[in-house]
This record gives C-alpha cells, structure tokens and sequence, in this order.
C-alpha cells in the first residue's frame, strides 16, 4: 500500500524497502538491549546494507533530489523520510534538504469535490478564489492541494514531513502546512463538520471512514514539535524525556502551546509563550519580544533540555527552578476551568459548510463551535519561589542539551525576534528562497554527529 490515500503518486518501493530496513535496525536495538552481541552486529550489517542501497538508487539521477531515478513525478514518502530515517548521507543531507523545497502542490478533482464544487454558489466559489484554496480554470474551478500550505502526504509521509521540518531548522514551515486551510487540511474536514479525523484527506460518502487515525500523525507532532516535549530518544520505559521547544518566526502563525507527556514514573509537561506581544498585531513579524517556558519533571525522571537557535546575539536564557512541588492538581483544576468557560464562549472555528436542500447549494454557515478554543496550560498558574536564575545562553549557542533533575523550571529568553513568515510561489508553489544556490539551510544538516543511526536510538528506526 506504501503512503497509504496521499494525493500524489505512491512510491511503494521506498516504503517497503526501508521497512525492511527498519526491521533489521529493531532487531539490532533489542540485542543490544539484551547483550546479544552476534545477533546485534548482523543487524546493523544488514540494515546498514539495505540504506546504503536505498540511498545510492535514490541519488542515482545526480540532482540530489532523493527521487527514484525513473520517476516521472514526484512521489510520496521521498525526502522527508529518508531524511527522518537518517538513509540520505550525511554529505548530501544539505542538497537533499534544499531541493526538497523545489516540490509543489497540484490541482484535485476528485469525484466528491468535483460534486461539491457543482453545487457550490459561484459568490463563494469566488471568494475561495480569492483566498487560494480554488483555482479558476477558464469557467471552471477546482480544488488544489498544497505542498507548504497544506498536505498531500498519506499515513507515513505526514510524520516525516513535520517532524523533519521541525526537527532541521524549519519548525515555522511545518506550522504552516498544519494550519493551513483549503483541501488536503485538517481544515476543510472542520468545515465540513468534522470532530474526528477522517481517513482520506478527500470527503467520502460511503468508502472511507470519518473516524479514523489514518493521518493523525499530526497529533504526536503537536505534542513533541509545537510544544516541546517528547520521550526521549534514548530512553527505556519514559524514564527521561526531550523538551525542545521550538517557536514560530511569526506571533501571527501561534502565540503559546502545552503538552503533558505521560510515562510510568508519572507526567512531564511542558508550556510555552510569547511575553510582551506589542497591541497592533501588525507588528507580530518584527517585534521584540520574550518567550517564558514552563517544564515539569516528576519525581524519580529526568529531562533533557534542547534550547531552539537565538535569532540575534542580544538574546539571552535563563533558568529557575524549585524542587519543592507545588499543589499541582490545584493549578490543573483552575486552568480546566477557565479553559471550560472558554469554550462554552465558542472561540473556536466559526463557521462551516451545511447544503440548502431545496436550492440544492452548498453555502457558508456563520456559527461558533467550541472545537478549535485554545487554552494556556496550568504550568503559568503556578507561582512557587524560584531560585536565583542560571544563564543557559552558551548552552543555546554550542547547541548543548543541558540535563534537568526532578522539579519545576522556569525558563526566559529576552530578546527574541519575531520575523515575517516566508511567502514562498503561492499555497500550489514550492519555496525558492530555500532551493536558492545561495541559502545557507542551518546546522542540522551539517551536523556530523546525527548523520547516521545510533543503535541506542528508537525514534528514528524509521
């Protein structure tokens, strides 16, 4: 099946041969777990074989595009994962990365959208338009999935596509795919009246399920990327976990996030958000502001701290923290109440689609849900006494994760800039400020040290 319901062509070879490799890496990481060291080495032989063949064949065409070499199209997963799964070498990672951007979204006409569009009133149609989510092909419209503004990735290629965004200094591109509105985003299924997810991105009236985690890779992003907060991945049983917050360039894109992780020695958590926000939201792209960042380690855990890249050298981190617990279930209880009487206002999405049966149109229903209120975290209700604040900036600067012992913590950085969002070739276009020859793509993928797998490492099996 491969990238099981994206919109573009599948590439099932890629799917399945680097299964297979992940295979041979899970057997590795449980004989090294176990002390058996025969079973381990024969593992990693083979797994190792196996990427090798996968990333000369996918490099063979010489433009660095991590494509099969007799593709006609473009193909899902392709880059991202290969990327994810550490297959693409460390010496192309850079190239690959870059080109990646050179993709771009394609029109749909799917039968139920073709339908949809045929009853649609040419005043909304119009106004879809003109928001970018229809294209006007002479006297036709069309629907239209974005490659940077949206998705067209099926169950595999949407945790790929996130995570290596988020992960290799493109965090701000990756919030505008999830958010972004039209066809092929979780979006249009809200619009649609959606309260769970649907399996296909295309609305189905008797095949497909609308209750169905098929594409809901997007939650487990939510939780590690936009917030922060993650079991780490060299730990065994949740006993440590990652907190690597990681904010958008833009205050317009999203201005807080929280997650709890739970694990069997009990809950970490996360929250993060941006302090001294300027009244006229205009300046959401250039303002200087200060992002305040609350964690929590449970008793017997520890976390590992990964500070995001300063925007200028006039940024600084510090850090609080106390060790003595404060009521917890009390702030849980009053930030559960607040969020309550958010959403009973209905802050919300505010409208969606709902078919006029004796016009026989679809047409735009204003009316205001709770699905969609946003709410703080209960971290920002505690108040307990900190200790004198530490800098962590060099931290920040030699990219060093710093380990954080059971407790509270209470982290500002001051001076962070906010920046305007990349704009890109449109929501169907690609990104050519990033396949630029001139773009510098960021520390990841140069870094050396997560060129290659490490058999201690469970997150990127594959």
């Amino acid at each position: 099946l491969g990238d099981w319901l994206a919109l573009p062509v599948r590439d099932t070879y890629l799917t399945h041969t680097s299964f297979y490799m992940a295979a041979s890496r899970c057997i590795a990481y449980i004989s090294n777990k176990l002390g058996n060291v025969k079973m381990r080495k024969k593992s990693v032989m083979l797994a190792e074989l196996i990427r090798n063949r996968i990333s000369s064949l996918y490099l063979l065409n010489g433009r660095d595009t991590f494509t099969y070499p007799m593709a006609r199209y473009p193909s899902t997963p392709g880059p991202e994962m290969g990327l994810f799964t550490k297959i693409v070498t460390g010496e192309k990672r850079c190239a690959v990365l870059k080109n990646w951007f050179r993709r771009k979204g394609d029109v749909w006409d799917g039968d139920e959208e073709t339908l949809f569009l045929n009853e649609l009133d040419s005043l909304y149609a119009e106004q879809l338009v003109k928001a970018g989510t229809l294209i006007k092909d002479d006297e036709d419209y069309k629907f239209s999935y974005s490659q940077w503004q949206g998705f067209g990735e099926g169950i595999f290629g949407i945790r790929y596509a996130l995570k290596t965004l988020s992960d290799m200094g493109f965090h701000h591109i990756a919030l505008r795919k999830a958010s972004g509105i039209g066809f092929g985003t979780t979006e249009f299924m809200l619009t649609h009246n959606a309260t769970t997810m649907w399996e296909s991105w295309w609305r189905s009236e008797d095949l497909y399920s609308r209750n169905h985690p098929m594409l809901g890779a997007i939650a487990e992003w939510m939780s590690s990327s936009v917030a922060g907060v993650s079991v780490h991945p060299t730990a065994v049983g949740g006993r440590q976990v990652l907190f690597w917050p990681r904010f958008p360039k833009s205050a317009s894109m999203l201005k807080f996030a929280s997650s709890v992780q739970g694990t069997p020695i009990g809950d970490f958590a996360i929250a993060w958000r941006f302090e001294n926000l300027p009244e006229d939201r205009n300046e959401y792209d250039s303002a200087i502001v200060t992002v305040r960042i609350r964690l929590l380690v449970p008793p017997g855990g520890s976390g590992m701290l990964r500070l995001p890249l300063l925007t200028q050298q006039t940024t600084r981190i510090r850090i609080s923290h106390t060790s003595a617990f404060p009521d917890l279930d009390a702030a849980r209880d009053e930030a559960n109440c607040k969020c309550l009487n958010r959403r009973k206002r209905r802050l919300g999405l505010h409208w969606n689609w709902e078919y006029d049966r004796k016009r026989k149109k679809w047409y735009a229903h204003s009316s205001k849900k709770s699905i969609g209120t946003s709410c703080e975290s209960f971290l920002f209700d505690l108040t307990p006494e900190w200790s004198k604040p530490r800098d962590l900036t060099q931290d920040a600067v030699s990219r060093t994760d710093t380990k954080l012992l059971a407790g509270l913590y209470d982290i500002t950085v001051s001076n962070w800039k906010l920046e305007r969002e990349v704009e890109g070739n449109g929501r169907v276009g690609n990104i050519p400020e990033y396949f630029h020859p001139r773009f510098n793509p960021g520390p990841f993928c140069n870094d050396s040290h997560s060129f290659d797998w490490h058999i201690d490492d469970a997150t990127h099996i594959i």
